[in-house]
């Protein structure tokens, strides 16, 4: 499974101005939204934030993968969000988080839902290119990027 499968490539924000948790995962919803005009903005974000209730999907090292089912989405879907000044995302260990892949699927789609997660984390432990992704300037860029590693 390659990221750029679930990732569309208008999905990706490189300058996301939240400052809380909630924040966050409210723009990415927006944008979500936005790139793949689902309905129930507000369902969703209260699913995601139910998960968040759960444990943080701040994994670290300046990386974050809320995440959620739902039956707002027919297909396993991504948008990729950066943020230049770092939130605090609860993360694992502590640091504020810089990156967010926020992944929804339909209710029924265990196996690509955590397939999706695995390739998304795998890639991400390559600081280079956690750094190359934080100091993307644009979409473009953070889209070239992800491609290239795909």
């Amino acid at each position: 499974m390659k990221i750029m499968d679930f990732l569309d490539k208008d999905a990706i924000i490189v300058d996301l101005k939240g400052t809380k948790k909630e924040e966050i995962i409210k723009e990415l919803v927006a944008l979500l939204a936005n790139t793949h005009k689902i309905n129930k903005k507000d369902n969703l974000v209260k699913t995601l934030m139910a998960r968040e209730a759960l444990g943080s999907t701040g994994i670290g090292q300046g990386i974050g993968i809320p995440h959620a089912k739902s039956d707002v989405v027919k297909e396993l879907i991504a948008v990729l969000g950066i943020s230049h000044k770092g939130v605090d995302f609860d993360s694992l260990d502590g640091e504020p988080t810089y990156i967010f892949f926020l992944l929804v699927a339909p209710e029924d789609a265990a196996g690509p839902h955590l397939k999706a997660l695995a390739r998304i984390s795998r890639i991400l432990k390559d600081k280079y290119l956690r750094d190359s992704l934080i100091a993307a300037k644009d979409k473009e860029a953070a889209l070239k990027i992800i491609s290239q590693e795909d």
